[in-house]
Order: C-alpha cells, then sequence, then structure tokens
C-alpha cells in the first residue's frame, strides 16, 4: 500500500482542529488505518500531535512550529505527520496521554508523542517551542534528534516500547487491594477527606491551578446530605459563589471558562467547553433547593440562556466549545481597557468599575478580567438592576468585536451531559422552554447519530462520524432516563435500554467486569483501555452504575441490578488506593446505596399532579428517582409503592427510602415535609 505524503490532507475533514491545520506546510495525515499501514510499508516513525479548537498552547505551537516552513520541512522528511482532534478521537488521545504519563511527564495539550511505524510510542512530551526556552529544547532539534535515535539505536527504541506496551496493557486491570465494605460511612470518611483539601477562602481544590472538579464537589454536597455537617455544605457554596463571581465565569455573555491559572478564579485559560458548563448547571441545580442563593439561581439562567444561544447548532444538538483566542490574541475578547469601559458608561463608569475589579493597570496583561471576587456578595434590587444594565451595554460592545473561533461539531458524550443537566434545571426553575431545547438536542442525536443501528461520537456538516465510546452511550442513557423521569415517555426508558444492551454485548469486559472505552468491533488500536477514573468528564464506567442502578428500580429487572453489583465488584478495589480521581464513581455508590425513590399517582397536566412534582424542586434530592403514573399497576413488581392508592381519587405520592414508604401524602406542602433533608 502506498501513499502520498506529499501534501497536507486535512482539507479533507471537517473537524474545525483539524481544518486550523489545512494550510500548515506539514503534510499532516488525519488518523486512519491507511495512513498507519502506508507508514509501516515506508517503515517511517511517526510524530501524533494531538489538540483540541480551543486550546491556546496548541495554537502557540502551531503559530511557531507547524506554520513555519523550516520546521514543516524538517518534519515532512524524518517523519509521517498524524494530527488528531482529541475530542473526535478520546479513545487515541486516551492511550497516548497515558503512555506520556508513563513516561513520567505530565499530560496535556498538544500532546506530541513520538511512534514507530506500528503506532507503539516510544517517547514523548507536551508543547515544545520553536527556540531553546522554558528549559525545553528547539523542537526542529528535537526532531532530528529522535529521528536519529530512531534510526541508529534500535535497542533504546525497543526497550521503551516494550515498557510502555507493557505497561498500558496492565492499565485497568482489577486491582490487588481487597475492596473495602461500601456503606454511607466510607462515602462519609472520603468526604471529610476531600474536604481537608478545599480552600477555605476562595474554595476549590487545591491552590492554582484550579479546576471545577465538580464531581468532588458533589461528594462533599451528598455526604453534607447525610449528615448534616455544615463545613462539606460550607465548602461547596464558597467555591460555586467564588467560581461565579470570579474571571473564570462571563459576567457578560454567561458561561464558565474551563480553569483557572491562580488560586482564586482570577484569570482563566479563556476557552468554553460545552462539559465544563453542563457539569456546573447540574451541581447547581442540585444545590440551590437547600442554598435558594439569587446568584445561583442567576447563573443558572444566564449559562443557560449563552448554551441556548450561542452553543445550539440549527439542528439542535449542541457545539463543543469556544475558543481562548480572537484575533492570535488569548482573552483579548473578554478583557477591557478602564477607558474602554469609562467611554461606554459615562458617568457611572465609576461604580461598574468599584464592583468589577477594573483599575488603569488592570489585573491581566494591562487589561481587565471583570469579575466580583473582592465584592462576592449582591447587592440591593436597585444596585443589581443598575449593574444588569451596565452590564448589557458592554455586551453589546463586546458583539462587535471579533469573536474567538466557534468549535460546532456536535459530541454525543458532551450532548448527553448537557441534555440531562437541562432537565434537571428545568425541572428546579420550571421553565418549560429548557426541557423543550433537552428534548429537541436528543431527537437530533437520534436522526442524525445513529447509523446501522448503531451510535457515533462526532457529528459535524452532515457527518456522523467515529465509532461511539463507552462515554457516549453512558452519557446518553443518562440523559433519556432524565427525559424519561421528566416527561414520562417510554421511548426514552427503551431507549436506555437499548443503549445499555449494545454496551453489554460490544464492550463488557467478560475477563475483569466493567466497560471498556470501546466497543470489540470497533478500529484496533494498540491498547483496549478500561477505567474509572473522571478526567475532565465522569467516568463512562461510573456514569454506566448510575445507569444501572436508575434502570434497576424503574424496570424491576434484575439484571440490572446484577450488572451494577458486577460493575462495583470490578472496581471498588480502586477505592482503598486512591479515591480522589473517582467523584463520580462515589457519587455513583451513593445512589445505588441509598435510592430515593417518589411515586406519584396521578395524570400529567392535572393541576394537583403537577403541583406535587414542583414541590419536589423545594429539597436538594441527590439520589431522586422520580415516577409519575396513574396507577401504581405500572410499576414494577417488587417495587416498594406497588400496590398503593390514591387518597380519594387525588393525586398522590408517596416517598420511599430502601423498601420502606412514606404514608400517602396530597398537597405539595405535605409531600415538601416528607422528603428528606440534612
Amino acid at each position: 500500500m502506498t501513499l502520498a505524503f506529499s501534501r497536507n490532507n486535512l482539507d479533507r475533514e471537517t473537524s474545525p482542529y483539524l481544518l486550523q491545520h489545512k494550510d500548515n506546510p506539514v503534510h499532516w495525515q488525519a488518523w486512519r488505518p491507511e495512513v498507519l499501514a502506508a507508514a509501516k510499508a515506508a517503515k517511517r516513525p511517526i510524530l501524533l500531535s494531538v489538540g483540541y479548537a480551543a486550546c491556546h498552547w496548541c495554537h502557540v505551537m502551531a503559530h511557531d512550529s507547524f506554520e513555519d516552513p523550516a520546521t514543516a520541512e524538517v518534519m515532512n522528511t524524518l517523519f509521517v505527520n498524524i494530527k488528531v482532534d482529541r475530542e473526535e478521537r478520546p479513545d487515541i488521545d486516551a492511550i497516548y496521554q497515558t503512555a506520556l504519563q508513563l513516561l513520567g511527564e505530565q499530560g496535556g495539550w498538544p500532546l506530541t508523542m513520538f511512534l514507530d511505524c506500528d503506532g507503539a510510542p516510544f517517547w514523548g512530551g507536551t508543547y515544545f517551542p520553536k527556540e531553546q526556552k522554558y528549559g525545553r529544547p528547539a523542537f526542529a532539534d528535537l526532531l532530528r534528534r529522535v529521528a536519529e535515535v530512531y534510526a541508529t539505536d534500535g535497542d533504546t527504541v525497543a526497550k521503551n516500547r516494550a515498557t510502555l506496551m507493557d505497561a498500558l496493557a496492565r492499565i485497568g486491570q482489577k486491582p490487588a487491594e481487597a475492596a473495602p465494605p461500601l456503606s454511607a460511612e466510607l462515602l462519609d470518611r472520603m468526604a471529610e477527606r476531600i474536604g481537608h483539601e478545599i480552600d477555605p477562602v476562595f474554595g476549590g481544590i487545591g491552590q492554582a491551578p484550579k479546576f471545577p472538579q465538580t464531581g468532588l464537589l458533589e461528594v462533599l454536597w451528598r455526604a453534607y446530605l447525610r449528615t448534616g455537617k455544615r463545613d462539606l455544605r460550607d465548602a461547596v457554596v464558597i467555591t460555586l459563589t467564588q467560581m461565579s463571581q470570579g474571571g473564570i465565569y462571563d459576567h457578560l455573555g454567561g458561561g464558565y471558562a474551563r480553569y483557572a491559572t491562580d488560586a482564586r478564579w482570577l484569570v482563566p485559560h479563556f476557552e468554553k467547553m460545552l462539559y465544563d458548563n453542563a457539569l456546573l448547571i447540574d451541581l447547581l441545580a442540585l444545590v440551590q433547593p437547600e442554598v435558594k442563593s439569587p446568584l445561583f439561581d442567576q447563573r443558572l439562567r444566564e449559562t443557560i440562556g449563552w448554551v441556548l444561544w450561542e452553543m445550539t447548532t440549527e439542528g439542535g444538538g449542541f457545539a463543543a466549545s469556544f475558543d481562548a483566542d480572537s484575533e492570535g490574541e488569548e482573552g483579548k475578547f473578554y478583557t477591557w481597557s478602564a477607558a474602554e469601559i469609562d467611554a461606554l458608561l459615562g458617568p457611572g463608569a465609576h461604580i461598574f468599575k468599584a464592583h468589577y475589579d477594573v483599575t488603569p493597570a488592570g489585573n491581566f496583561e494591562g487589561r481587565n478580567i471583570l469579575n466580583r471576587s473582592q465584592k462576592p456578595a449582591l447587592g440591593t434590587a436597585d444596585q443589581e438592576a443598575a449593574l444588569a444594565e451596565m452590564r448589557a451595554t458592554l455586551a453589546n460592545a463586546r458583539e462587535r468585536r471579533v469573536k474567538p473561533g466557534w468549535d460546532d461539531k456536535v459530541l454525543a458524550d458532551w450532548n448527553g451531559l448537557m441534555i440531562a443537566a437541562l432537565v434537571r434545571a428545568s425541572q428546579l426553575l420550571h421553565e418549560a422552554d429548557w426541557l423543550l431545547a433537552a428534548i429537541r438536542a436528543f431527537a437530533f442525536i437520534e436522526s442524525e447519530m445513529i447509523v446501522d443501528g448503531r451510535l457515533r461520537h462526532s457529528w459535524r456538516e452532515g457527518r456522523a462520524q467515529h465509532a461511539a465510546l463507552l462515554d457516549d452511550y453512558a452519557n446518553l442513557a443518562r440523559a433519556a432516563l432524565a427525559l424519561f423521569e421528566a416527561t414520562g415517555e417510554s421511548a426514552y426508558l427503551a431507549r436506555a435500554e437499548g443503549f445499555v444492551e449494545i454496551l453489554d454485548r460490544h464492550y463488557w469486559d467478560p475477563r475483569q467486569g466493567g466497560y471498556f472505552l470501546t466497543a470489540d468491533d470497533a478500529e484496533g488500536l494498540i491498547a483496549r483501555t478500561r477505567q474509572i477514573a473522571d478526567n475532565a468528564t465522569p467516568a463512562g464506567n461510573a456514569t454506566m452504575l448510575e445507569v444501572l442502578a436508575r434502570l434497576q428500580a424503574l424496570t424491576g429487572k434484575d439484571g440490572y441490578g446484577a450488572r451494577a453489583a458486577a460493575l462495583i465488584e470490578a472496581f471498588a478495589g480502586e477505592l482503598a488506593r486512591n479515591f480522589f480521581p473517582l467523584g463520580a464513581f462515589l457519587n455513583a455508590i451513593d445512589l445505588y446505596l441509598n435510592p430515593l425513590q417518589v411515586v406519584i399517582l396521578g395524570r400529567r397536566g392535572d393541576p394537583d399532579t403537577d403541583e406535587l412534582t414542583r414541590a419536589l424542586g423545594s429539597a436538594s434530592l441527590a439520589n431522586l428517582i422520580l415516577s409519575v403514573i396513574e396507577s401504581s399497576d405500572e410499576l414494577p413488581p417488587g417495587h416498594p409503592a406497588a400496590g398503593k392508592t390514591k387518597i380519594d381519587g387525588k393525586p398522590t405520592a408517596y416517598v420511599c427510602i430502601g423498601q420502606t414508604c412514606s404514608l400517602p401524602v396530597a398537597g405539595a406542602e405535605k409531600l415538601k415535609r416528607e422528603l428528606p433533608q440534612p
């Protein structure tokens, strides 16, 4: 097999990240089996570069090296150069990020890995500068040295390859440590340990840089709900407050940036990702019924408004991200000079500047990131109304700036996260349009991203591509169950069950238990990963534990409970090693151990039924599983509310914890008193 490496072939792709590099003088190829086969036939090493469209340092390396003809000539002469969008191919990214970490290097993007002609890694790094600096060699010098070692020192290459391949093969194996007995007390102890790492002033885990880490915050919140310990509650509230008033939040347009480079959430890397905002919407909607914070209410509405206005594609799916850069400069779209604000706001500018930390010197490279970190408490209604008018003036002016790049590809897993978050928020704040947006997005995925009965991971410009991964099926199954509980439409339940059936057939590990990231009939890579640790998004195996627990409760089918137990057995030993990366798993275990099943006997649309449903928004119910049905005959056999009846023919609720249900309740106020409180 031959392949022309004499041109850049990325113009054939749909990924915005790959298309950003289509005019590079580097002869980039997309990751395809025929490219790998041609590299093997030519016996040429591979330079693998992995990034994503919103990545600032990816842009820096591109401008420095990939757009430089001299550097490109070295790359083209010595390597087969493959460019991968990590959002399109998280399966590839996961393997080679792990390989880099096994080399003792910190992972991240851009990922720069050197592979032999079979695709096996033997060395790598992340960002390399064009000229020697930051303690890193010049990229062209590095390329020549790696190529020389590959050509002349086969023993070193073979040794590195063998060591990495052996280590990759062991990743995800069941640990030897005995699993601790699962209980609420165990979860509480782990939450206490996590709580010790919270910054008491600005919130968040540790110091700089700071990521939202919503899974761990939810661990703390759930422990508060179980124990009533105020320090756990305060850790979550302080973190969400400081984030929501910090520079990581876009005070003019809504939405949160990916992370902060400092300890007080002031300076973000300015990219805005769909998944971060989905996870934060979900967490805010869980916390808000207990906290009843005007700030959290405002941030929920603003962030969802941003998602529906700027992140919704023409067909109703949700786009992936907004870039950090515009006009080649990080944060240029989002930052301000004091003079610009004076000119736009006139005599009232001093009020705005005092609230939003705006000074002539600036707080970021001579400009100002808007934030209210120093004064996070909201003012009076009149003060906030005046500030809102000023923000609208600045937002309108900002719209005339050059916007950051928009990555409008639709990713199944991230859309699943956002759909579920919108459903939860719509139920809390009684916003029917949010539920309709979730329904529309799910319909888009069903119509555009399922091909021959199997889900695809990515969609753009009419092309559904790449075999779905565990996270795609898991997150969409979770979203389907959220829609089923919110609407009662049985098609959503059937779709969730269908997704799980595919996972059980093609992704389950029959030897160790748990699900692989990739299907047994997907493209063969050098390793087939299986993990329970969260990355930027919840681990697919953890999400599947939640899905299976919900399905068992909603359908009564014992197979789901058995599969959930097997999944826990597969990964519970990890709890004895390091539970910090296991936030989503801990939260799913809580649901598995302590489901809160609320059954409302009544017709949807009946005012009394709807009043009971709305009453559920008065409490923070992390483990709520809701059934709104006309008769308990519709419940599965063995359900704790089976055989229950209405009071005097009126819509009636039962609150069931374990196998014990409350007395029948008619009326919203009585139902609120039956709901568990911290």
